[in-house]
């Protein structure tokens, strides 16, 4: 059964909250210097749990998301 887009909605508002907390967290840790002009950036992650799979799967066939392999997922930029 597909999931409703209020579902969908709400998975992919999580899995962008959680991507930029994770971004957050990354760089706060130390090790990374301010003077270095790259930054190493987090691009894919695991989704929040509190939503099944099929969710995540279908915002992928929807173009939300790209399957990074292994049960990682990144945004598309744009979406």
């Amino acid at each position: 059964m597909p999931a409703t887009e209020e579902e969908l909605r709400k998975a992919l508002k999580a899995f962008k909250k959680r991507m930029k907390l994770t971004q957050l967290d990354d760089d706060s840790k130390l090790g990374h210097s301010p003077l270095t002009g790259s930054k190493a950036k987090v691009v894919s992650i695991q989704p929040p749990v509190g939503f099944g799979r099929e969710i995540w799967e279908e915002l992928a066939e929807k173009g939300y998301l790209k399957r990074d392999g292994m049960g990682f997922y990144e945004l598309v930029p744009g979406k």
